[in-house]
């Protein structure tokens, strides 16, 4: 007769699950976006932590919709295929055949690697692009970038059908144009516009650092619309975290109900934000 002893680890994550009672309650048929990037995208076994994570979501009642980015894997072909790239003011200038390159690695590679992945958890992922059934239709941004666009239409209802056969969806920032074209989209700015066209309980904004901090260093957990601009205007936040909580701030007028800058160099940090009181980073809510 096979016989085991208790250990701590184990009564630990007992005592875990018993307490995520009331945050899987409050999550029951909720519409989570993830933006996905930086470490979770680094590695083979950040990329199952983070599918299995998902899958996990959708199991017990979640409607998660991932949306990635891929900004390196873009550089090290467009590298490869000795395609230069010009820059405006620090901005990539997107012509037609960088777009090409663009769409390529998003759409085929990144988009499916992470489907796959999610579908080895034993879920049902389905890749999209913002092009897919309307979802984005976008207007240029800026002439002088090229094919960079700004979301201006968002169509919603692929995504409802995909949550009423229980499959998750996992989006490329892409986004049509009204006269054909394809355009580059930033892809903090698709998973915002995605999260407030559904109305989402939660945007999680995965990135490579602890949250949001202030002048002393200390991470906030949790702060307000107002809060966040006062830090802008003192100088506080600074650099790529300005553009991450502006995105943060565009969402919550849009109507997410809360948005969540998290450590996405965390083990499981999707989890640790939505079903543990001391959650993964910076909660941002509305005033």
């Amino acid at each position: 007769m096979k016989t085991t002893q208790m250990n701590h680890d184990w009564i630990a994550t007992a005592r875990t699950l018993s307490q995520a009672l009331p945050f899987l309650q409050r999550y029951d048929n909720a519409i989570i976006v993830i933006k996905l990037g930086g470490h979770a995208m680094g590695s083979d076994s950040a990329m199952e932590t983070f599918a299995r994570d998902v899958v996990l979501m959708r199991q017990v009642g979640i409607n998660p919709v991932v949306v990635h980015g891929g900004g390196p894997m873009i550089n090290a072909m467009l590298e490869k295929l000795q395609i230069a790239s010009k820059f405006v003011n620090g901005k990539r200038v997107t012509d037609e055949a960088t777009m090409e390159v663009v769409e390529m690695v998003l759409s085929g590679r990144v988009n499916k690697q992470i489907v796959q992945a999610i579908n080895a958890q034993g879920g049902r992922a389905v890749g999209l692009s913002g092009k897919d059934a309307n979802l984005i239709t976008c207007d240029q941004t800026d002439p002088a970038l090229g094919l960079v666009g700004t979301p201006e239409d968002v169509d919603t209802s692929v995504l409802k059908t995909l949550f009423e056969s229980d499959m998750i969806p996992v989006i490329a920032p892409l986004g049509s144009g009204r006269d054909g074209e394809t355009f580059n989209i930033n892809g903090d700015t698709v998973a915002g516009t995605i999260a407030a066209a559904l109305c989402a309980d939660r945007l999680l904004l995965l990135t490579d650092v602890s949250g949001v901090k202030n002048a002393e260093g200390d991470v906030l957990t949790e702060l307000s619309a107002d809060h966040i601009r006062q830090l802008i205007y003192d100088g506080v936040i600074t650099g790529g975290m300005i553009p991450k909580t502006e995105t943060a701030l565009a969402a919550i007028d849009g109507g997410v109900r809360a948005v969540v800058i998290l450590d996405g160099r965390a083990p499981n940090a999707c989890l640790l934000e939505l079903f543990t009181e001391h959650g993964a980073g910076s909660l941002i809510r509305a005033d």
